[in-house]
């Protein structure tokens, strides 16, 4: 199976030769997948090289004439390093575009902490209007990044990640499906978190939602589902725990309730080790996740 960046490459190679209107925009980061396209393509693939904040700069500028940018790098530099620059040059100037990262939270290790970035969606929770999807698989992938290249001129955040899912959802529109039905909970999966939340509550009384779209927070499903399975609630999500606390919260506000956050932690792991010993590290594995969430319910 591809990655998820490998499909991205893929993807949008295509798309550029569909649509006269897309443009690419990046700064070193997977430019070897995409120079054919950038040979058939000059002037509309460009490599500003390691300039993280002229990158958004220049597809801010790209969406003030009309096209539509995709913006590539890591997690880190897409959204952390050039934050001043999404702010201004995107949503100041009333533009849109799709930003796509990779190597989130842990992806690459050996890259150190400089190439992590767990509080990436936190930090576009100060922004105001932008769509977040984060796919569990490379199929899901590939639609998220199809819809969002081909939308009209919203801002949109699109979060891949070196984890995945053994397989992928079926389509059910942008907000929260239900995966498994119960009585004595609600616990919510974000993207390629979905299969050891699966493992973790196997035989358990509870409701599993997944979401591949974060933003805007799907309240509806969130709360019928908690109607149905009780209010304690459980959110699982591949970035900084407690991030979707607040939207979850804001969902539930007139409902009684208990959450539980749970994902990245704040501190920093000085260790390169695996991505999955971070995941183990921050108690995101299956073993981990049955302990957390059986000790939360009542």
């Amino acid at each position: 199976m591809d990655t998820m960046r490998e499909r991205f490459i893929s993807v949008t190679s295509q798309l550029l030769e569909e649509d006269p209107r897309l443009a690419l925009v990046l700064a070193e980061i997977t430019m070897d997948g995409f120079r054919p396209a950038q040979r058939r393509h000059p002037d509309r693939v460009i490599n500003v090289g390691i300039r993280e904040q002229l990158l958004i700069g220049v597809g801010g500028g790209l969406a003030l004439t009309g096209l539509r940018p995709v913006v590539h790098t890591f997690a880190s530099f897409l959204v952390e390093r050039p934050f001043e620059q999404v702010k201004l040059d995107f949503g100041h100037q009333g533009t849109g575009g799709v930003l796509v990262s990779s190597s989130g939270s842990y992806d690459w290790p050996a890259g150190g902490f400089t190439h992590m970035a767990p509080g990436d969606v936190a930090l576009l929770d100060t922004l105001d209007g932008w769509t977040v999807h984060v796919p569990g698989h490379p199929d899901e992938a590939e639609a998220l990044l199809r819809h969002a290249s081909a939308a009209g001129d919203d801002k949109v955040y699109v979060r891949l990640s070196q984890q995945s899912n053994t397989a992928p959802r079926p389509p059910a529109g942008p907000g929260l499906r239900t995966v498994r039905e119960g009585r004595a909970g609600v616990v919510v999966a974000v993207g390629p978190l979905l299969d050891n939340v699966l493992a973790a509550t196997e035989g358990l009384d509870v409701t599993v939602l997944y979401a591949t779209t974060v933003r805007p927070f799907d309240d509806a499903t969130l709360r019928a589902a908690v109607g149905r399975a009780g209010s304690d609630v459980v959110l699982v999500e591949p970035y900084l725990a407690g991030t979707s606390a607040t939207a979850a919260g804001a969902a539930l506000v007139d409902v009684p309730h208990r959450i539980l956050p749970l994902g990245v932690g704040r501190a920093e792991l000085r260790r390169y080790g695996t991505m999955d010993e971070h995941v183990a590290a921050h108690g995101l594995d299956a073993g981990s996740l049955r302990q957390r969430i059986t000790g939360f319910l009542r």
